[in-house]
C-alpha cells in the first residue's frame, strides 16, 4: 500500500523547503504567501536496514524499497473553509491524503516574512485546526439532512446514523476535531464515508532554527506543552535537511547528521513516525530476483499481506511460509533457516509481523 502524506501548514513556515529536502525536489520556496499554488508530488524511498542486510545475505539481481508519497499542499490562511486565499483548493487536496503532515514555525527570521506579523506556533495550529474543523461541520450539517430525510422511511440503520451524526457535529461544534472524539466503532464507518479532514491522523512538525534541531527551542517547547491533543510531534530544521539533501551518498548525510547532534537525517525520523503514527509495518520477500519491502497496517492477516503483492494472491491463499527476519540474519540463508527448523508455515488466520520474510503459496 501506498503510503500518501500531505504537508500542510500556513504560508512561509517552511512546507515547501523541507518538501525539497525530503524527496529532492526543486519546488517553489519563496518569501510570499501562496508560493505554492499546485501541490507538488515527491516520492521518497523508505530507509530500512533490513532491507539493506537481506541484499547482502541474498544477493539478488535487485532491490525494491516500499515508498511514502509526499505532497506539498497550498498554505492555508483563516478563513479558507470559506474560500479565502487558496482555501477550495487546499482542503480538496487534503482530503486525497492518508496523514497530514502539519508544519508550524518555530524560529524567527526577521528576512522570512510571517503572514500574522509573529512567532506563535500554537496559534498558527489552532487557524488550520478550526478551518479544517468547520469544513468538516459544513460536511456534516449537509449529510445529515439526507440521513434525517432517509431516518423517515423508519429503517433502524438510518435513526442510528443520525443519532451519531448529530453527536458528532456537537463534538466538532466545541472544538474537537472528529480524530480526537470519543466515539464507537459505528462512529468511526461513518466517519470514513463522510471523508472527513480531522479524522485523518496529524504529526506536528515543528520547523526549528538550525541550533535548535537536536533539543528544540522556546517556542517548539511551548507549542507542545499545550498540545490538547496525545499528537506525534517530530523537531526538525528545514535549514539542516536542505544542506543534508545537498550530499550524494547516503554515508555523508549520516555523518552530516551526526554533526548536527542528530542520529539520524529528519526523512528518515518523519518516515519512522509517520508508519507509528499509521500502525503500518514492513514485511519483506526475498529470492534471487529480487528482495522487496511491502507495507501492510499493523494486525494484517496473511491473505491481506498477499494482496498487496496481487490481489490473485489473496483470491488463492493456501498458506504462507514465514522467516522471522532476526532469525534470517542469525543463520545466514533461507536453506540454513530451514535446516534449523526455523521456517514457520502459516494459514489465513497468521497475523503478520513486523519485519516477516515471507513466501505465499496460492492457488491461481
Amino acid at each position: 500500500m501506498a503510503l500518501k502524506c500531505g504537508i500542510v501548514g500556513l504560508p512561509n513556515v517552511g512546507k515547501s523547503t523541507l518538501f525539497n529536502s525530503l524527496t529532492a525536489a526543486k519546488a517553489l520556496a519563496a518569501n510570499f504567501p501562496f508560493a505554492t499554488k499546485e501541490p507538488n508530488i515527491g516520492i521518497i524511498t523508505v530507509p530500512d536496514d533490513r532491507l539493506d542486510k537481506l541484499k547482502e545475505l541474498v544477493n539478488p539481481q535487485k532491490v525494491l524499497p516500499t515508498t511514502v508519497e509526499i505532497v506539498d499542499i497550498a498554505g492555508l490562511i483563516k478563513g479558507a473553509s470559506k474560500g479565502d486565499g487558496l482555501g477550495n483548493q487546499f482542503l480538496a487536496n487534503i482530503r486525497e491524503v492518508d496523514a497530514i503532515l502539519h508544519i508550524v514555525r518555530c524560529f524567527e527570521d526577521d528576512n522570512i516574512i510571517h503572514v500574522d506579523g509573529s512567532i506563535d506556533p500554537t496559534r498558527d495550529k489552532e487557524v488550520i485546526d478550526m478551518e479544517l474543523i468547520f469544513k468538516d461541520i459544513e460536511t456534516l450539517e449537509k449529510r445529515l439532512e439526507k440521513l434525517k430525510k432517509q431516518a423517515k422511511t423508519g429503517a433502524k440503520e438510518d435513526a442510528k446514523n443520525v443519532e451519531i451524526a448529530e453527536s458528532l457535529l456537537k463534538k466538532l461544534e466545541e472544538g474537537i476535531p472528529a480524530r480526537a472524539a470519543d466515539l464507537d466503532e459505528d462512529t468511526h464507518e461513518l466517519i470514513q464515508d463522510l471523508y472527513l479532514l480531522t479524522a485523518k491522523p496529524v504529526m506536528y512538525v515543528c520547523n526549528v532554527d538550525e541550533m535548535s534541531a537536536k533539543d528544540g527551542n522556546e517556542f517548539s517547547q511551548k507549542f507542545i506543552q499545550g498540545l490538547q491533543e496525545d499528537a506525534e510531534v517530530l523537531l526538525v530544521s528545514a535549514g539542516i535537511e536542505a544542506d543534508i539533501a545537498e550530499l550524494e551518498s547516503v554515508e555523508e548525510r549520516y555523518e552530516f547528521a551526526k554533526e548536527m547532534g542528530l542520529e539520524e537525517p529528519g526523512v528518515n525520523r518523519l518516515i519512522h513516525a509517520a508508519y507509528h503514527l499509521l500502525k503500518l509495518i514492513t514485511y519483506f520477500t526475498a529470492g534471487e530476483k529480487e528482495v522487496r519491502a511491502w507495507t501492510v497496517e499493523r494486525g494484517t492477516k496473511a491473505p491481506q499481506a498477499a494482496g498487496v503483492i496481487h490481489s490473485d494472491f489473496e483470491k488463492g491463499f493456501i498458506r504462507a511460509e514465514v522467516i522471522h527476519y532476526e532469525d534470517y540474519v542469525a543463520l545466514g540463508s533461507e536453506q540454513a533457516v530451514k535446516e534449523a527448523g526455523k521456517m514457520h508455515v502459516e494459514g489465513k488466520e497468521y497475523v503478520v509481523q513486523d519485519g516477516d520474510v515471507m513466501h505465499f503459496r496460492f492457488n491461481v
